[in-house]
């Protein structure tokens, strides 16, 4: 049996080991498409701030841990997915065959139409080459401007801002991390941060970028205001790496379409992680959700499947924890709430306190906090186990900071 997998992040990684785990005697061969060891994304702030070296990005530390396992690494950039004849034609002009094919191509960073944008000091931070372009550029004192407050700008935020740059933010969101946060949690962020010295500009969005002649450059914004700045970070989100399969014949939406099996349109061909669109965990309903346990739980059901098991995911579940200049937040599940359910906030603005719990009868179904670290991972548990709440629902709505003493309450009963 042959396996090949596309795309070498964590996802990929995580799927050929547990082939090779579980069946010993397969070929198992990994593609990646850029020119290093795989490595994790999600790394990368680390290695700007100086707490890791870039070995330290690496998702296996041992040199020899690929080889050791027999897992085949090839780098070049896949270009073509012949489903008829169970081959992929690479970049390099090789054409690889395959018995399964596992897609784990992840994504790319929007690039923002706007002039100036392909302005030499102006990169995303995406791969350990962009990394390198911005720690070398992002000394401190140097005035720098981000497009994005998201989950990813957040962290690369907080990466620069260790760096002792002069920092200003810009966010076309009406708050900070508009997709993980309620209105009120994402405006407590941008407070917190900006009582850290970063400046912020939301409802606002980058029209150009021109160059002052003496290596600085202007940002034009929406909101009539302009920026000098010495680097400008394009952070402004990404979409899901799918261009190579036109003519595949494997359905794709905003992602590739799978089902419960993490198997494509194509018998033989699955896919996991940022890739994918898959069935949420509570709608049931395809959506893209590109974070890291997610994509090892869809590589694992994957590989599982690919050899011939019969193993379904419960769906995709939204799993949000972010450190934001020493400000811990959290956002599960279906945060925003759900038609017909109910909710309950909880807001200490001068303490930097918050806390959501959004219920549909008496289970809840999303959380969202800010402030607290002591027994966060219950919030999870509720959510995760679809644990009934029962009379505890009523004293939540009254006092949501008991959600630990309820996750103990209920799952006792329940047992």
């Amino acid at each position: 049996m042959k396996h090949l997998i596309i795309g070498n992040g964590p996802a990929g990684v995580v799927a050929a080991e547990a082939l090779r785990r579980a069946d010993p005697a397969a070929e198992v061969v990994l593609v990646g498409d850029e020119n290093e060891p795989p490595y994790s994304r999600m790394a990368i702030p680390y290695l700007l701030t100086g707490n890791i070296s870039e070995e330290g990005t690496h998702l296996r530390k041992d040199a020899g841990h690929y080889e050791r396992l027999g897992i085949r690494l090839v780098q070049a950039r896949a270009e073509k997915v012949d489903s008829a004849a169970r081959s992929v034609t690479l970049s390099n002009g090789d054409r690889l065959t395959y018995d399964r094919l596992l897609i784990a191509t992840g994504s790319h960073p929007l690039r923002p139409a706007i002039a100036g944008i392909d302005l030499p000091n102006v990169h995303p931070c995406w791969t350990l080459a962009d990394a390198r372009e911005i720690a070398a550029k992002a000394k401190p004192g140097a005035r720098v401007v981000q497009l994005g407050a998201g989950f990813i700008g957040c962290i690369i935020l907080q990466a620069l801002a260790e760096r002792g740059v002069k920092l200003s933010v810009v966010e076309m969101g009406d708050r900070m991390v508009p997709r993980m946060m309620t209105a009120k949690a994402g405006g407590l962020i941008r407070l917190w941060v900006e009582k850290k010295g970063v400046q912020v500009h939301v409802n606002a969005r980058a029209e150009a970028v021109t160059s002052t002649g003496t290596g600085s450059m202007q940002v034009k914004l929406s909101n009539g205001q302009s920026i000098e700045c010495d680097l400008l970070i394009a952070a402004a989100g990404v979409r899901p790496n799918i261009a190579f399969l036109q003519g595949s014949g494997v359905k794709v939406g905003d992602g590739i379409l799978v089902d419960a099996r993490m198997q494509t349109s194509v018998p033989g061909i699955y896919a996991a992680g940022d890739v994918t669109e898959t069935a949420g965990f509570y709608s049931g309903l395809p959506q893209l959700n590109a974070i890291q346990p997610n994509a090892a739980d869809q590589a694992r059901i994957a590989a599982a499947n690919m050899l011939g098991a019969q193993v379904a995911t419960q769906g995709s579940l939204a799993i949000n924890v972010l450190d934001t200049l020493g400000l811990i937040s959290t956002s599960f599940g279906q945060w925003q709430g759900v038609e017909g359910g109910d909710g309950v906030e909880l807001v200490d603005e001068t303490g930097f306190h918050y806390l959501s719990l959004q219920f549909k009868d008496d289970v809840v179904v999303g959380a969202t906090s800010i402030g607290w670290t002591d027994h966060v991972g219950a919030l999870r548990g509720l959510i995760q186990g679809r644990v009934r709440l029962g009379e505890w629902k009523a004293r939540l709505l009254a006092d949501p900071t008991q959600f630990m003493a309820a996750y103990l309450g209920a799952a006792q009963k329940a047992a």
